[in-house]
């Protein structure tokens, strides 16, 4: 499958827009510390079977690209004051759960793998503790190789984890310098080997290109390492340089990061390896083995996306915990505090940390499904659209559709009565051509904030 591109057309569609891990995206959440947010929420759910992600906020070095909300710190000891608090919102969440089902469970951060064993032990035992959990739960956990070895990964599998993903980004010394993230590339391969030794289900690794420092022969040897760890899954991420929003990418040098022509090489260059290893592309930015569920998914028309990126698990209701965390219960997104200070005053005064709620209306939901129909599935069928929220598809996005035929009359799509299909080679685009539908887009003030499609 081609995945390439012109540069005259990397050029006029490599647009800042949203990565739509939601609809509407964070960006849109209005501030709301209600405490009574989240019984709201589940008073609009409709659902039993649930996925619940946990926010481990701390790590022990400051990675500079990162963007995720974190806290860097050596000091052990704050995880055990952070799991205190993390057992006050699970008690605070209970009941809401009595009757639901978990079916999928992931730890992010920061890094997960920041606790040790003891402290990993206790945050499994006050889940179980306080949710119903499916036999057929899928655990998982983001992993910083730098923090773990065998015997941790070992102890992960004896908890229930059957999934991991592991942060290499890049295997070029040069590079991890440049990102403040040193690592060995053969204890990595050692961690892979025997997660998949000891029965892991799935291995996943990040990858990051538009790093500074990276050249095509820098990347060359990240992916030749690649396909010596031979992961049952790869996430490819193009690095979003927007140093206004966080400090810490203010350590890396403009002139180190490749142009924005260079970039999308790198990108092509990536996707033509790993399709030719075997790997399926999923979406726009995942790579699973062909026999991989997430490639049954898509095969079936069932794949989904939530704030992890693509999954299995389609409608399935969404629990967060912690700092920062965001639950999808029914017909609301609810966001927790972003510091761990106003996190554990609101828990210790007896109520929920919430900061910021969003209630979705009808026309959220209906560009919701279209809009991940198109990242998910790479289509739309618009009669199905019409069944379900009862709207004349041509009226209802008469403007959409016509801010679609620049793509269309690039060759990058078709759209007919029934199907609005986007062309292989311009799933690289599909953030661009969501946008198209994205209500919120010619409003937002935040527009500026997000980072470019490529």
């Amino acid at each position: 499958m081609s995945v390439s591109l012109s540069p005259a057309l990397v050029q006029k569609y490599n647009t800042q827009g949203p990565r739509y891990t939601s609809y509407p995206t964070a960006l849109e959440f209005i501030p709301n510390d209600s405490p009574t947010a989240l019984v709201e929420a589940f008073a609009t759910c409709t659902t039993k079977d649930f996925s619940l992600y946990v926010h481990i906020p701390f790590c022990h070095a400051l990675c500079y690209y990162c963007g995720c909300n974190k806290i860097v710190t050596r000091h052990q000891d704050k995880a055990d004051r952070y799991l205190d608090f993390l057992a006050r919102e699970m008690q605070a969440t209970q009941t809401l759960m009595t009757s639901k089902s978990v079916e999928q469970c992931h730890l992010g951060g920061g890094t997960p793998t920041f606790l040790t064993i003891t402290q990993m032990t206790r945050l499994v035992g006050l889940l179980r503790a306080h949710y119903n959990f499916s036999e057929q739960c899928e655990w998982s956990i983001e992993i910083d190789p730098r923090s773990v070895n065998e015997a941790y990964l070992s102890a992960l599998y004896a908890l229930g984890f059957s999934r991991i993903s592991l942060g290499v980004q890049d295997v070029d010394s040069a590079v991890q310098t440049a990102i403040n993230r040193t690592q060995s590339t053969e204890h990595v391969a050692n961690l892979i080997r025997h997660a998949q030794n000891i029965g892991f289900r799935s291995v996943n690794i990040d990858l990051i290109y538009g790093l500074p420092k990276q050249t095509p022969e820098t990347f060359t040897q990240t992916l030749e390492a690649v396909k010596a760890f031979a992961p049952e899954r790869i996430s490819l991420f193009s690095y979003a340089h927007l140093p206004t929003r966080f400090a810490a990418q203010r350590k890396i040098k403009d002139d180190w990061l490749p142009s924005p022509t260079q970039k999308a090489e790198l990108m092509a260059m990536a996707h033509t390896f790993l399709q030719d290893l075997g790997y399926q592309m999923i979406g726009m930015d995942h790579f699973a083995q062909t026999e991989d569920t997430l490639a049954v998914a898509l095969a079936n028309k069932v794949l989904h996306r939530n704030f992890q990126g693509y999954t299995t698990h389609k409608h399935l209701d969404m629990l967060g915990l912690g700092v920062s965390s965001i639950s999808f219960i029914g017909d609301r997104y609810v966001q927790n505090s972003k510091t761990l200070n106003t996190y554990y005053g609101a828990l210790s005064e007896g109520r929920l940390a919430v900061e910021k709620t969003l209630h979705l209306e009808k026309d959220d939901h209906i560009r919701r499904a279209v809009i991940m129909g198109l990242m998910c599935n790479l289509q739309v069928d618009k009669q199905e659209i019409e069944r379900s929220f009862d709207i004349h598809f041509a009226s209802y996005f008469a403007e959409a559709e016509r801010l679609l035929d620049p793509f269309m009359n690039d060759g990058l799509l078709t759209v007919d009565t029934r199907w609005i299909k986007v062309h292989p080679e311009a799933r690289l685009l599909i953030r661009s051509i969501a946008m198209c539908f994205d209500a919120y887009m010619g409003l937002s003030k935040n527009h500026q904030r997000f980072s470019r499609v490529i």
